[in-house]
């Protein structure tokens, strides 16, 4: 009777936390930590499964860099996504393109300044010509760059948004 009763709660704890949700485990290469933030880095290969989680939840993937005028710029319209869609419906991971040696002089201390709530990683392959083809074949290589999926359906954009636009584009995955 009290084996039976374990299994039974078992089973039930089980369902309950299964809501078919994917989770998928990264392997961070390296993590930096300072004033309260937190940037994990990957090479390409562990960074890759970030490109294919299929959970139901949309994901804006942006690919910037601390140095990269039009990417600063449109920033604020990514952290706007962040905060006004649900967590559970949409994901903002913002993937900073700047050197390591500078994370610590450069990207922390930008972080903090502009209040960025956004998941932050840092994406360190020196070998782009291998990686960008596998993000996008229509990616030349320049940023701002920016992937919008949920599940196997992808849009790519090599180019800058204002709000509008992104939001737009995050619509027609809705």
């Amino acid at each position: 009777m009290m084996l039976r009763f374990i299994l039974y709660i078992g089973f039930i704890f089980l369902f309950i936390n299964c809501k078919g949700e994917q989770t998928v485990a990264l392997d961070a290469t390296n993590v930096f930590e300072g004033r309260g933030v937190e940037i994990p880095v990957y090479d390409f290969e562990s960074f890759k499964p970030l490109l294919r989680i299929n959970d139901g939840k949309i994901r804006i993937i942006n690919f910037w860099a601390t140095w990269c005028r039009p990417c600063v710029a449109e920033l604020p319209y990514f952290e706007l996504i962040n905060s006004r869609y649900s967590r559970d419906k949409v994901e903002v991971i913002l993937v900073s393109l700047d050197l390591p040696s500078q994370v610590e002089s450069k990207l922390i201390p930008f972080i903090k300044k502009q209040k960025i709530a956004s998941k932050i990683v840092l994406l360190d392959d020196p070998d782009a010509n291998s990686w960008i083809p596998k993000v996008s074949s229509n990616w030349s290589g320049s940023i701002p760059a920016t992937i919008i999926y949920k599940g196997g359906n992808s849009n790519f954009y090599e180019r800058s948004f204002t709000y509008n636009e992104l939001e737009k584009e995050l619509k027609k995955m809705l």
